[in-house]
């Protein structure tokens, strides 16, 4: 029998047949954690059964007494005797359940570097039954355990995992035992800068938690430009834009919605974002402006190719667009970045509307970010909203980035100060080489510090990119367990908790120069070092940017 923890004599209805269900068939091995209580960001999160197996993996059980229902449009529904049927959320909430249990592990250094395992989210309704052949978009049948299934639940959660994390490393004694004490004896303090960090971290989550509250102002709105400087929660808030439209909230029924930016890292920071939702919220289509092209049949070309990428590709789109039959196009469009969109980037997307004149256009936007130089515009009437706060980095890195976006508003709570390092440019890569190494020396993990240039890449990620292509280049970032090389082009839209930026871009025209100092600077959350030629500041950033960063005279 199972080890149940912490023992308990309170249990709902809807709980204690699975736990006794649990308690039979699992082994002496495993472990149980019932009613586990974890605070979010906005929320506190109530698992109702963490198992933990080892040899095998973990799985949280979500009990739903009650008749429990699935209707054809993938809503569930429970019903007590006598009362109405209630809507109610299962999946959701075993699965947030999981992403709780994963992120307090995680962030909790007695878990160190042991990483990911085997974890999956099911779903037990012990007073209702379903044809062994019922299946659903977001929950497999053989996550569902209903009454009949009861008897055999432990050896069915071992079973779920194999078949859901085949090749997931698997959790032994020692990795449950400080799950154990972890999850229930509370967080311990960590020495080092990471603890304030996360305390950041989460006051960062609340307030774009908060700001999902904007999206009630567009709900009646179909043609919506969200302007917001670094750090706004733009890219957030465009995410719970189509997560509302594709599920059929903000008053809309259901839309078939495409997600689209130009880089290649956040294109995969949505990807990856969306994966984690309910499959009846996700976007139809979520990537880069050329994957929608490859959707459409035009084969990829080189991105260096600038011909090709101002005129030829848009171009070929246009046409392709005109030969799209109504299933292939979409109810409404949600551009992240847009400013990296050219004008005739928008012939082909408002020509993939279903309704191209009422279609939804939903684009988030920086002008000041358009470092590729393009800043086009749908060309149709858009209803303009600003966001003039800044909720993603420290107060201290936040008024650094006053003098490109004046109005910027700092939220975010205090951190580490600013840092400036004069260095001759020939050197400025080399110095920052340094500086790496001094910050691990300090505490932080290599998973929390980048090293971003503004003009060539460092070799480091030249040997990545050779090594192992683009996908394997931007999959150690999101790995999250090694320092991460890159540059102020690339890494625009993502972050990092510290970032060392690197400026080597002294020959470039002072304008772009600027903007790519903007950008780099704002990747940070944390902990901001900036090496550079203090001359080059002065020029690039004037006199104001100089005096934030304790440039007071340049060193010739």
């Amino acid at each position: 029998m199972a080890r149940i923890l912490p023992p308990t004599e309170e249990w709902s209805d809807s709980e204690h047949p699975v736990m006794k269900a649990l308690h039979q068939t699992l082994t002496d091995e495993d472990v149980v954690l019932v009613h586990l209580n974890l605070m979010e960001a906005d929320r506190d999160r109530e698992v109702d059964f963490l198992v933990m197996m080892p040899g095998t993996g973990f799985a949280v059980v979500e009990a739903k007494g009650g008749l429990v229902s699935h209707d054809k449009d993938g809503q569930w529904w429970t019903r007590s005797r006598g009362s109405r049927f209630a809507r109610v959320d299962p999946v959701d909430q075993a699965r947030r359940g999981k992403y709780a249990v994963i992120e307090r592990l995680e962030r909790d250094s007695r878990w160190g570097r042991r990483g990911r395992i085997a974890f999956v989210h099911s779903v037990a309704v012990p007073f209702s039954e379903f044809p062994d052949t019922w299946h659903s978009a977001d929950l497999s049948r053989s996550a569902l355990h209903d009454k009949a299934d009861l008897p055999q639940i432990g050896g069915r959660l071992r079973r779920l995992v194999a078949e859901l994390r085949p090749g997931d490393r698997v959790p032994d004694h020692d990795d449950i035992e400080v799950a154990v004490e972890i999850l229930l004896g509370g967080e311990v303090w960590q020495d080092g800068p990471r603890p304030e960090a996360d305390l950041r971290a989460g006051q960062v989550a609340r307030l774009t938690t908060e700001q999902y509250s904007l999206l009630g102002v567009t709900r009646l709105l179909n043609r919506v430009e969200v302007r917001g400087s670094a750090g706004s929660g733009k890219t957030t808030l465009a995410l719970e834009q189509a997560r509302q439209l594709a599920g059929g909230r903000q008053g809309h029924p259901a839309q078939k919605v495409a997600v689209i930016c130009y880089t290649h890292g956040l294109a995969e920071h949505l990807k990856r974002e969306v994966a984690s939702w309910p499959r009846r919220s996700r976007p139809a289509f979520v990537g880069r402006y050329d994957e929608l092209a490859e959707d459409w049949g035009i084969p990829p070309h080189d991105r260096d190719d600038s011909q090709w990428w101002e005129q030829e590709l848009p171009a070929q789109m246009a046409e392709a667009a005109k030969q799209l039959d109504e299933v292939q196009k979409f109810d409404a469009l949600v551009v992240d970045e847009a400013q990296d969109f050219a004008d005739a980037w928008w012939t082909p997307l408002l020509g993939c509307l279903r309704d191209p004149d009422s279609g939804g256009i939903y684009t988030y936007a920086d002008p000041d970010q358009g470092v590729f130089g393009r800043r086009g515009t749908p060309g149709v009437p858009m209803v303009p909203l600003v966001l003039d706060h800044n909720l993603r980095n420290s107060r201290q890195i936040a008024e650094s980035l006053r003098p490109f976006a004046p109005h910027i508003r700092p939220r975010g709570l205090d951190g580490p100060a600013v840092r400036f390092v004069a260095a001759d440019p020939d050197q400025v890569v080399g110095v920052a080489d340094d500086l790496v190494d001094e910050l691990l020396g300090e505490g932080w993990a290599p998973g929390d510090v980048a090293l971003i240039t503004t003009g060539k890449r460092h070799e480091v990620q030249r040997e990545l990119f050779d090594r192992y292509g683009n996908q394997g280049y931007w999959a150690s970032f999101f790995a999250g367990d090694e320092v991460f090389y890159g540059t102020a082009l690339g890494f625009k839209g993502m972050e990092r908790t510290v970032v060392v930026l690197a400026v080597n871009d002294g020959r470039m025209d002072p304008e772009r120069a600027r903007e790519r100092l903007y950008v780099g600077m704002s990747r940070a959350t944390d902990l901001l070092v900036v090496v550079a030629d203090p001359d080059h500041i002065v020029r690039v950033g004037g006199r104001d940017l100089a005096h934030k960063l304790g440039v007071t005279t340049p060193h010739r």
